[in-house]
């Protein structure tokens, strides 16, 4: 079966941190370009981060710039997100996404061309 499965969200006080993992399963990450999305309830979905296939580019929403660093690491078939300074405005449930296109400048932080998708892990911030 192929899949990504999320994990790391928890609940984190503000200006606290989290480290979210994607891992594949059923198939290999090598070849895709990972992008993390974001919803909060009653929000659309919005595109939070996103590392080339080679993870040799990233690309990054505005308001996570200086805060979230997105890896690879493809020995273990999978992407990190790594956040800090956490805001309550940052609670969601965070989502993972495999493209084929293996670049992030033109779609990485849009749904378009996203063959799989995670099933999410909730990212809560409060004191």
């Amino acid at each position: 079966q192929l899949q990504l499965v999320e994990s790391g969200g928890g609940l984190v006080q503000p200006g606290g941190s989290l480290r979210l993992s994607c891992a594949a399963s059923g198939f290999t990450l090598d070849y895709y370009a990972i992008s993390w999305f974001r919803q909060a309830p009653g929000k659309e979905r919005e595109g939070v981060s996103c590392i080339s296939s080679s993870g040799g580019s990233t690309k990054y929403a505005d308001s996570v710039k200086g805060r979230f660093t997105i890896s690879r690491d493809n020995a273990k078939n999978t992407v990190y997100l790594q956040m800090n300074s956490l805001k309550p405005e940052d609670a969601a449930v965070y989502y993972c996404a495999a493209s084929p296109v293996g670049y992030c400048s033109v779609s990485g932080l849009s749904e378009e061309s996203k063959n799989y998708w995670g099933q999410g892990t909730q990212v809560i911030v409060s004191s």
